[in-house]
């Protein structure tokens, strides 16, 4: 068995053009620090847009898009909580706020607990009957298994989103759940600190 892990950043939300974006932020992982972004549209297209071909071929290999794409993708924090990013035809600025009920629980837990495959697993039944969509633990395909050791959680209280020039609108629930992979993230516009651990 080999375990990767990746840590670093989820950023989930919703827009008024029914378009959900997830962009992950990896500070540290297997492939480097990168970033990558995951685009479902209003029609249920999915999108992976990846800044080089390693990133495609594991993300694709534990996720399922329609497309992917291959591009720059930067990420900045700017001043007021904001977040900027973009990839190929998105821009996103996403603004973070404070932390989440479920942000200030994880804080009480030591990180070596909360980012624990045995914890997520104890963890799965319960974030299903919480938050609608949400597992911590599954299979990613491909004979691997996936866990998601959240350590901190904050609120998204804006964004502001473009696709080919286009305004996406205002920010808006994820939903319906994304569906990239096993399981989606939290309705609630937000940012989790991760740690995922993939065990192939």
């Amino acid at each position: 068995m080999t375990r990767s892990r990746f840590h670093g950043e989820i950023y989930g939300v919703g827009t008024h053009a029914g378009v959900r974006i997830v962009v992950g932020h990896w500070t540290s992982s297997p492939l480097g620090e990168f970033t990558d972004v995951m685009i479902e549209f209003a029609d249920g297209h999915r999108l992976l847009i990846a800044p080089d071909e390693d990133v495609r071929e594991f993300v694709t290999a534990t996720y399922t898009f329609d497309a992917t794409e291959l591009g720059p993708v930067t990420f900045a924090a700017q001043q007021d909580g904001w977040r900027s990013v973009t990839a190929g035809d998105l821009s996103v600025r996403i603004r973070v706020a404070g932390p989440t009920l479920l942000g200030r629980a994880l804080q009480l837990l030591p990180g070596a607990v909360s980012t624990a495959p045995w914890f997520c697993a104890i963890s799965d039944p319960i974030a299903r009957v919480l938050l609608r969509g949400v597992r911590t633990r599954g299979s990613a395909g491909g004979g691997r298994r996936e866990y998601y050791g959240a350590r901190a959680q904050h609120r998204v209280t804006d964004v502001q989103a473009s696709w080919q020039g286009a305004d996406l609108g205002a920010l808006t629930p994820v939903s319906p759940p994304v569906r990239f992979g096993f399981g989606s993230t939290p309705a609630a516009p937000s940012v989790t600190t991760i740690t995922t651990t993939i065990d192939s």
